[in-house]
């Protein structure tokens, strides 16, 4: 999942599964101590066990597509589902609804405009069975793995895929809309680099946005869709060059140095948000289009805490959102403005579960 995934880029459970001292970089700076969690109002739990995220709204503001791989529901990977939130909170007994088959691994679903169909990331056409996982400790490092078979395709809330909009070898991924409802947005490796791409809602007209070596991914449209959000890494000497390099021909990243940058829709204009070293990921427009929420373990000198942090989108003004629990990330503001989803270690009985939450928003 990272954000997109728990196993992918957008991509968790791999991540979850960890508790040793993870990301071990020089923190380069640090906000003013902040008052506990002052901008999350009613805070209530959508989910109850295993590992839940990347939980994304509809555009009513109504439904949550995440997903899961919550035994209870026996589910031996991630698979996607959708909830209608009202229902959800505080109700251990709700059952969403599930869009994929079951089949493969998902990741990183997103409501289409119509809010009748969810666009999501499958390796079911590679198999039918989870794809083995590799070992993500390899040289003492933290790593994510990149699955080849993922295709991205669009499904109807019963479950029935209606569309598939990649089938190209390697990863696609990631898959976001545009506000204006027009373009797509998503991760390849099919240039062989892990680049951000745009393409229409019926999968024409590929373009490549970013172009600089590295893993991009997880990336956003701002509110008015004009710009992008994204994490990226940047390895910039030989030795750094040549491990991503390394890691990425075995289908795997290092995101243990990732940075905030913006751009706009077409790539241009193209700036990093932070400087704060470690791993700063999951970034999402604050409804202003002027500040970004993301997660960040920065401060952390154990490496394993990750809390929500919001910026100006000049990279000034930093603060911290959340400080309950040592996981936090995957936050989405709803169309609406009022509310925000998020995924968090909170109230999870000293288990590893993460489970998805919302709250209103108090600017």
């Amino acid at each position: 999942m990272f954000r997109c995934s728990i196993a992918p880029l957008c991509g968790l459970s791999a991540l979850l599964l960890l508790s040793a001292p993870l990301f071990a970089q020089h923190t380069e700076a640090k906000p003013d101590a902040p008052k506990p969690e002052t901008h999350l109002k009613n805070i209530r739990q959508l989910t109850f066990g295993g590992d839940n995220a990347e939980a994304y709204w509809s555009p009513d503001s109504k439904w949550l597509t995440f997903q899961s791989n919550n035994q209870a529901w026996g589910l031996h990977c991630d698979q996607i589902f959708a909830m209608q939130v009202d229902k959800a909170a505080g109700d251990a007994t709700y059952r969403p609804l599930p869009i994929s088959n079951g089949k493969g691994r998902t990741t990183c679903s997103y409501f289409m405009p119509d809010g009748k169909h969810i666009l999501f990331a499958s390796t079911a056409a590679g198999a039918d069975t989870c794809p083995p996982v590799p070992n993500l400790r390899q040289g003492g490092k933290y790593l994510w793995p990149v699955y080849n078979t993922y295709d991205i395709y669009v499904s109807d809330l019963k479950g029935n895929i209606t569309k598939r909009l990649t089938d190209l070898p390697g990863y696609d991924a990631e898959a976001v809309l545009s506000p204006k409802g027009d373009k797509i947005l998503f991760t390849s490796d099919r240039t062989g680099d892990m680049e951000l791409w745009t393409m229409n809602l019926d999968g024409s007209d590929p373009r490549q946005v970013t172009f600089d070596l590295g893993y991009d991914g997880g990336a956003f449209f701002s509110p008015d869709g004009s710009k992008i959000v994204f994490r990226a890494s940047r390895p910039k000497t030989a030795e750094e060059i040549k491990e991503y390099r390394d890691l990425l021909a075995q289908g795997l990243v290092a995101p243990s140095n990732m940075e905030i940058f913006t751009c706009n829709a077409d790539g241009t204009n193209l700036q990093q948000v932070t400087h704060l070293g470690k791993a700063n990921w999951a970034p999402f427009f604050h409804p202003s289009g002027k500040k970004i929420i993301f997660s960040s373990n920065h401060h952390s000198k154990r490496g394993y805490d990750f809390q929500l942090y919001m910026i100006n989108a000049d990279g000034t003004g930093l603060e911290q959102i959340t400080s309950e629990s040592i996981f936090n990330s995957f936050p989405m503001f709803s169309p609406d403005g009022k509310k925000i989803a998020f995924s968090s270690n909170r109230n999870n009985g000293g288990t590893r579960d993460t489970n998805v939450f919302m709250a209103d928003w108090v600017d």
